[in-house]
């Protein structure tokens, strides 16, 4: 290795601790299939609110590995830097910055070889190809026929599954129609916040996300001290909640009663008063029906009195 390179390599590294002590916050991104004019367009739009570094997954272990004595909390990071991974480091809020860098993302076409983020289905349609291209199709199993001169596909076809590569008549395909079906631009994957690393997906996360995992981890702390039979401030409305059912357990065993087991008590004790006052109130609406007649037969035979003829 020259001297020059080796001089290259302390800089980066220099800069990167630099960095990792001037701002307390930094989102790690990969830059897979960007371009450098997209990259410029990237910079030029984080300019006064961020900084990106980009370079060798290996310098900037060794920087960090180097400075561990004076920072270990920066030990977090490591496993997060693999593959293709830059860093923007910022004094702002994550999440602000999560849209700005989201913002990046453009549509572009298929490339051969890369793996596909996504799936993709082209629908079927009429194309504006030459009948010449039907052998094309025929190769990829995609029935066609001519219509007005030009090439219909008949049926949908999934061209691309997400995680596969795409493959060179795929990607040549995709080009024939102009789809662009893929977007590219930063990916968030962590998010270092003054010490501590966590995935990027919770940049996203909603105050009713938050309540629900809170809430969750609520009832699990509630079931293991009910498990263990340990006192905590989670379980405490179900061991009262518990304790009232043994308390009512008695009362209905015994003839001890307290007023809130009362109306219980005698519920169970005597439910035929309860049960009778259904079909009493059911009744009454027949009985009441069948009264009505009986006053218009009476009605009748007082007018047949009054009758001339």
């Amino acid at each position: 290795m020259s001297a020059e390179g080796q001089i290259k390599k302390e800089e980066y590294m220099k800069k990167f601790v630099e960095l990792l002590e001037t701002y307390p916050r930094a989102i790690m991104v990969t830059v897979d299939n960007i371009g450098s004019h997209h990259m410029q367009k990237i910079r030029a739009g984080l300019r006064g609110r961020a900084v990106i570094l980009l370079g060798k997954n290996t310098l900037m272990r060794k920087a960090i590995k180097d400075q561990l004595a004076n920072h270990p909390e920066w030990e977090a990071i490591l496993p997060a830097i693999k593959n293709n991974v830059g860093f923007v480091f910022t004094k702002e809020d994550c999440s602000g910055l999560r849209e700005k860098l989201l913002e990046s993302r453009v549509p572009a076409q298929a490339k051969a070889g890369i793996f596909a983020p996504q799936d993709v289905i082209v629908p079927k349609q009429v194309t504006t190809l030459e009948p010449t291209k039907t052998s094309f199709f025929a190769t990829l199993d995609i029935a066609t026929k001519i219509t007005r001169g030009c090439v219909e596909i008949l049926n949908d076809v999934h061209l691309c599954k997400e995680g596969e590569r795409v493959g060179s008549s795929e990607a040549t395909l995709m080009q024939m129609l102009d789809l662009r079906p893929f977007t590219y631009g930063l990916k968030l994957t962590h998010v270092y916040d003054e010490g501590v690393v966590y995935n990027a997906k919770l940049l996203s996360a909603t105050a009713d996300d938050l309540f629900k995992a809170f809430a969750a981890g609520v009832s699990n702390v509630a079931a293991l001290s009910l498990g263990l039979n340990y006192p905590s401030l989670p379980a405490f409305p179900h061991v009262v909640l518990n304790a009232y059912k043994n308390l009512v357990a008695i009362a209905l065993g015994t003839n001890y009663v307290f007023e809130q087991a009362k109306a219980l008590k005698e519920r169970v004790e005597n439910p035929e008063a309860f049960a009778v006052a259904a079909p009493v109130a059911a009744a009454a609406a027949p009985a009441a029906a069948a009264a009505a007649p009986v006053e218009e037969s009476s009605s009748e035979e007082e007018m047949d009195g009054f009758d001339l003829f």
